[in-house]
């Protein structure tokens, strides 16, 4: 499956490789030309006008074994691939192009600069790798940003905890950075002494920034809440 295929140089690609695909772009002007150039395939490749933002995933992606190989719109990298992360397990591979400062964010552990809430979602629901950058004098156009491959292999959630409450902690971990996980549980509506208790029955330091913690800790953090009767 590939989204935003535009005038299909890497539609053709992978056709060439012998795959099977399936072609979305939403942008109706296009897509003579991206019929025109999958017409020597035949069957193979499969051109559908498709917002991929709002499709119905269970429709067009039946059964399993899917890889999503795109050069992805750079307004909609990140939102796109943790939905379908999270919603479509028919995909079990990923490689897409992003802008290099995304891609960063999507790999980034614990203590990277670029380590950020969207690097835990990603985390929770695969692993990523930063495949290859690929420099800007290689598009047409060219555009201001270089970018880079980022490969993403879907996994089970690796910690046992209510995602709802998870992710409720650890975006308002993020909320302000360099601020600590103590006052980020305050925000929480935890006053100053129930912060304390929490991130002490956590095994963590109060002090400690969410830039420091990865699913492990969060999830901790997060037990220890509910169990004190918190809910998101």
């Amino acid at each position: 499956m590939e989204v935003g295929a535009g005038l299909g140089s890497l539609t053709v690609a992978l056709a060439d490789a012998g795959c099977e695909i399936l072609a979305l772009e939403l942008d109706r002007g296009l897509i003579h030309a991206l019929e025109e150039v999958a017409q020597p395939f035949g069957g193979r490749v499969c051109v559908m006008i498709a917002d991929a933002m709002r499709a119905d995933w269970d429709v067009l992606l039946p059964g399993q074994g899917w890889a999503m190989v795109s050069n992805l719109p750079y307004n909609i990298s990140v939102p796109l691939l943790l939905d379908l992360l999270q919603t479509v397990p028919a995909i079990d591979r990923y490689l897409v192009m992003v802008q290099r400062e995304v891609g960063g964010r999507l790999v980034a552990v614990p203590g990277e600069e670029a380590y950020g809430a969207v690097s835990v979602r990603v985390a929770y629901r695969g692993d990523a790798r930063m495949v290859r950058r690929v420099p800007a004098d290689v598009f047409w156009p060219r555009p201001k940003v270089d970018s880079v491959l980022v490969r993403v292999l879907p996994h089970p959630p690796p910690v046992d905890v209510d995602p709802v409450a998870l992710f409720a902690v650890i975006e308002r971990g993020f909320a302000e950075r360099r601020k600590t996980m103590g006052n980020a549980l305050r925000r929480l509506g935890l006053d100053a002494a129930s912060a304390l208790r929490v991130m002490n029955a956590s095994g963590l330091d109060p002090q400690v920034r969410a830039e420091r913690l990865g699913l492990t800790e969060f999830a901790a953090i997060t037990r220890t809440l509910l169990a004190e009767g918190w809910r998101p």
